[in-house]
């Protein structure tokens, strides 16, 4: 059993071309509470981020909300996402994941968070916010 939050915001998953340096929109300062997250990859530059800030220019799909396992975790922890990821497919609902440091990040289409949320609760994970 896991505890998530759900933040209070929605997100995008954007794409922009390869090597795009991080926009300035992008950039925060220290009172910013958001999630955000850039992957460059020799084929993209992926951003997911709060869906009022979607850089100028991004493919985006929006909107999607955010749930956050409570951490730190482990890094040796084992099938943490698993246990997120696997209810969720037998329900097919669609999802993006991201890991950092201290704890997993798992997105839900707004359309589907209510059935996102009820399918976690049912498989035993508790989720505040």
């Amino acid at each position: 059993m896991l505890d998530l939050d759900l933040l209070p915001e929605e997100y995008a998953v954007c794409r922009l071309p390869a090597g795009t340096a991080l926009p300035a929109t992008l950039r925060s300062g220290p009172d910013d509470k958001s999630v955000l997250s850039v992957t460059w990859a020799p084929d993209e530059t992926s951003i997911i981020c709060p869906a009022d800030r979607v850089p100028e220019g991004a493919t985006a799909e929006t909107p999607w909300r955010c749930l956050r396992v409570v951490g730190p975790l482990d890094l040796a922890l084992t099938g943490v996402l698993a246990s997120l990821v696997g209810p969720l497919a037998e329900a097919r609902v669609n999802i993006v994941t991201f890991s950092t440091y201290d704890t997993d990040y798992l997105l839900v289409p707004t359309v589907r968070l209510r059935e996102a949320v009820n399918t976690l609760v049912k498989a035993g994970h508790r989720i505040s916010g």
